[in-house]
């Protein structure tokens, strides 16, 4: 069956902040898309269903809430397993070009919400306590007759969930098609070359070496920076590559296991049931789709 991926066109103007759209349904039936603008999406009393971003799929709980903001991550909610009657979403799209240096958000007091923003281009899940905190507010955003007051009351939401550094990013960085960030300039040499010799043999000392660290240093300072050891960022880098030739190509499991760095099929297969709660075959025949933006 063919699935199309849909550009979504937004009812936001160019004069428009931000659109809330907050409803209750029985069912999720939008296909997996896409769209320009940057989305915090709600959902309620879905136990059940089934969030995919990139190439993360998880089984959701009652409560689930997610930032993208890259215009090329493809995401959607599916029924899956959801029994529930009455599912509550709620879905700001809003536009903010915190890219630009002249942002408003490059001023110190938006650090927190800038930072989380880009972390959000790879999708990124908040957890309960923080959903919990901002749920009064955001089902009450859609009542809010003063545009001014509604975004100012956004923005809050915003820097309370701004404080979660446990925030889950979802997609990897090869799946949501975005570009490497980072505030150190060591970090930065060092993911660039992995991303460029991810399919060769990578090894602390040799990595280390390309900044003039000792390895002991080096992983202690890339751990503090991006919260995951070099070879599980490795392991992520690799196995988000396999996840899109697994899609986009006909190549069998081992080609793509050889072609992504992996050095044998019993290991990649390991890691990628590890990480993606299935195996690289199930995987494809999950998310195998002609993609066509409309």
């Amino acid at each position: 069956m063919e699935t199309r991926v849909i550009r979504e066109i937004t009812p936001l103007s160019e004069n428009d902040f931000m659109y809330v759209a907050d409803r209750h349904k029985k069912e999720f039936d939008y296909p997996i898309h896409i769209h320009d603008v940057l989305e915090l999406n709600f959902v309620a009393n879905a136990a059940g269903a089934r969030r995919v971003v990139g190439d993360s799929s998880e089984t959701i709980d009652n409560l689930d809430l997610v930032l993208i903001t890259s215009p090329d991550l493809e995401h959607v909610w599916e029924q899956h397993e959801c029994k529930s009657e009455d599912i509550h979403e709620v879905t700001v799209q809003f536009r903010i070009n915190f890219d630009m240096t002249t942002s408003v958000l490059r001023f110190k007091c938006y650090k927190s919400i800038l930072h989380m923003l880009v972390r959000a281009k790879h999708g990124l899940a908040f957890p309960c306590e923080a959903i919990q905190l901002v749920y009064h507010r955001l089902v009450k955003l859609s009542t809010i007759e003063d545009g001014f007051i509604a975004v100012q009351e956004f923005f809050y939401i915003l820097y309370e969930l701004s404080k979660f550094d446990n925030a889950r990013e979802l997609a990897t960085s090869s799946f949501a098609k975005i570009g490497i960030e980072s505030e150190s300039k060591r970090i930065l040499k060092v993911k660039n070359y992995i991303d460029e010799h991810y399919k060769e043999e990578l090894g602390l000392e040799q990595l280390a070496g390309l900044v003039g660290m000792t390895p002991t240093a080096f992983s202690r300072y890339f751990k503090q920076r991006t919260s995951k050891n070099i070879s599980e960022y490795i392991v992520d880098i690799r196995l988000g590559h396999a996840a899109r030739l697994l899609i986009d190509t006909a190549d069998s499991v081992s080609e793509i296991c050889w072609r992504t760095g992996f050095n044998t099929l019993s290991n990649f297969n390991r890691l990628f049931r590890k990480r993606k709660g299935c195996s690289p075959t199930e995987f494809r025949e999950k998310y195998q789709k002609t993609k066509v933006i409309i």
